[in-house]
C-alpha cells in the first residue's frame, strides 16, 4: 500500500526548485489554465483511488479485494506526481471537501452493489485515459514532463479499465459467449463459418421471399414475372453476402495485425506497465499476486508470445480465430443461394395461386428452420428462434404482398 496520502497538506507552504532552493509561487508566470487541468487530474486521481479503497473494503473475495486495492494504490502514485506537479508550478492543492455530488457518489456506489460500481468505474477509467490522450496531444502547454506522465497514465488508465471489465460479470448472454468463444478456439474456428453460412441462408431467404410475395402481388400471380426476379434476386443476394464476408473476414485479420502491432509497441516502450496489465490479469483467474507477477515476468522474456497473449487478455483477439477469407466469402455465398432458392422452386413447376401458396408454405417452413440453426450461436432456445423467424416471414410476405397489390393497381 503507498504511503503517501494525496490529499494530505505541505507542512512547508513554499515549494523548493530542483536545486532544494526556496521559490516563490509563480502561478502568474504559467499558463493557469495547465494548473486548472493539472488540479482536475490531481482530484479525479484521488477520488478513484478513494472509490476502489470503498470497493475493497466491501469486497469478501480476497482475490478480487488485492486487485482493488492495487489499483487504489496505482491511483494514489498518479495524485501524488500530480500534486508534485502543482507545487513545482509554485500552486497548492486544493482541499478535497466531502460535497454532496462525493458522498451521493459513494452511497450509489453502496447500494447498486459492487458488479454496478465496478462498470461505472470501468467506464470512469476509459473517460480518464481518453482525457489523458488528449491533453499529451495537446502537450498541456507545452510541459513535456508532464506529457511523458500524461502517456504513462492513459496506459494504466486503460489496464485498469480492462481489469474492471474482466472482474465485473458479462452483461449479456452474448457477452457470455463471447467470453466462452475466447477460451475454446475451436468454437472460434468452427463457429466463424457456420455463422456465415446460417446468416447467409437467412439473408437470402428474407430477401428473395420478399422479392417473390412483391412481384407475385403486383402481377397478379404470373409465374414469369416471379421466377425471373427471384431469380436475379437471388444472385444479387448471393454476390453481396459473400463478398461481404470476405471483406469482414479480411477487415477482421487486419484490425488484429493493427492490434498486434500496436501492442507490440507497448511492450517495447512501456514493458513494466505491460507486466503490471498481465499480472492483473492471472490474478482474476485466482492466482496469487506473487505467481502472477513470476508468470508475467517470465512470459515477458519472450517479447513475441508475451504480445500474442497481452491481445488475447486484453482483446480476446488469436490468429487462430479467424476464418480463412475465401471459406468466409463461399459459405456465405452458397448458403445465402440455397435460402434464396427455396422461395422460388414452386414456379419451375407451377404458376399462378398455387404456386404462391406452394411457395409461402415452404419459405415459412424455411424460416423455421433457420431459425432453430440460428440457435446454435446465439445461445436462444431452438423453437424461440425459430418461431420468431417464421413470425417475420408472415409479416414479410403480408406487406409485401400488399405493397405489391398496392402497386399493380396503380400499375
Amino acid at each position: 500500500m503507498s504511503s503517501e496520502n494525496p490529499s494530505r497538506e505541505s507542512k512547508d507552504p513554499q515549494p523548493r526548485s530542483p536545486s532544494g532552493g526556496r521559490r516563490a509561487p509563480s502561478s502568474e508566470s504559467r499558463p493557469k489554465q495547465t494548473i486548472e487541468v493539472v488540479k482536475r487530474n490531481w482530484r479525479a486521481e484521488v477520488e478513484t483511488a478513494q472509490t476502489y479503497r470503498d470497493l475493497a473494503e466491501r469486497e469478501r473475495d480476497e482475490r478480487r479485494k488485492g486487485v482493488l486495492l492495487r489499483m487504489a494504490e496505482a491511483e494514489e502514485r498518479h495524485a501524488h506526481r500530480w500534486e508534485t506537479k502543482l507545487r513545482d508550478l509554485g500552486a497548492e492543492p486544493p482541499v478535497l471537501k466531502n460535497t454532496i455530488g462525493r458522498r451521493l457518489s459513494r452511497w450509489w456506489n453502496k447500494i447498486a452493489g459492487a458488479e454496478i460500481a465496478i462498470r461505472r468505474m470501468e467506464a470512469t477509467e476509459e473517460r480518464q485515459e481518453a482525457e489523458f490522450h488528449d491533453q499529451a496531444e495537446r502537450a498541456l502547454a507545452g510541459e513535456q514532463d508532464v506529457q511523458e506522465f500524461l502517456r504513462r497514465s492513459a496506459i494504466e488508465e486503460k489496464a485498469h479499465a480492462r481489469a474492471l471489465s474482466a472482474m465485473a460479470p458479462p452483461v449479456s448472454p452474448r457477452t457470455a459467449l463471447d467470453k466462452i468463444l475466447k477460451r475454446e478456439r475451436w468454437h472460434g474456428r468452427g463457429g466463424s463459418w457456420v455463422a456465415d453460412a446460417i446468416y447467409g441462408a437467412n439473408d437470402g431467404l428474407g430477401a428473395v421471399f420478399g422479392i417473390v410475395s412483391g412481384v407475385a402481388g403486383a402481377t397478379n400471380n404470373q409465374q414469369h414475372y416471379i421466377l425471373i426476379s427471384g431469380l436475379a434476386g437471388m444472385l444479387a443476394s448471393t454476390l453481396s453476402m459473400g463478398a461481404g464476408a470476405y471483406l469482414a473476414a479480411k477487415s477482421e485479420a487486419e484490425v488484429y495485425e493493427a492490434e498486434i502491432s500496436r501492442e507490440r509497441a507497448e511492450v517495447e516502450e512501456n514493458p513494466e506497465e505491460e507486466i503490471e496489465e498481465m499480472s492483473l490479469f492471472y490474478q482474476l483467474q485466482g492466482f496469487t499476486p506473487e505467481e502472477s507477477q513470476r508468470m508475467a515476468e517470465r512470459l515477458a522474456e519472450q517479447p513475441e508470445q508475451f504480445v500474442q497473449a497481452m491481445a488475447q487478455s486484453e482483446l480476446g483477439l488469436s490468429e487462430h480465430r479467424f476464418p480463412n477469407q475465401w471459406t468466409a466469402a463461399t459459405s456465405a455465398g452458397i448458403s445465402t443461394a440455397i435460402g434464396a432458392f427455396v422461395p422460388i422452386i414452386p414456379f419451375f413447376f407451377s404458376g399462378g395461386v398455387t404456386a404462391v401458396i406452394i411457395s409461402f408454405g415452404i419459405s415459412l417452413v424455411a424460416h423455421f428452420l433457420v431459425g432453430a440453426l440460428k440457435s446454435l450461436i446465439t445461445i436462444r432456445s431452438w423453437w424461440a428462434s425459430g418461431l420468431e423467424m417464421t413470425w417475420i416471414g408472415v409479416i414479410v410476405a403480408v406487406v409485401t404482398y400488399g405493397l405489391g397489390l398496392a402497386f399493380g393497381a396503380l400499375g
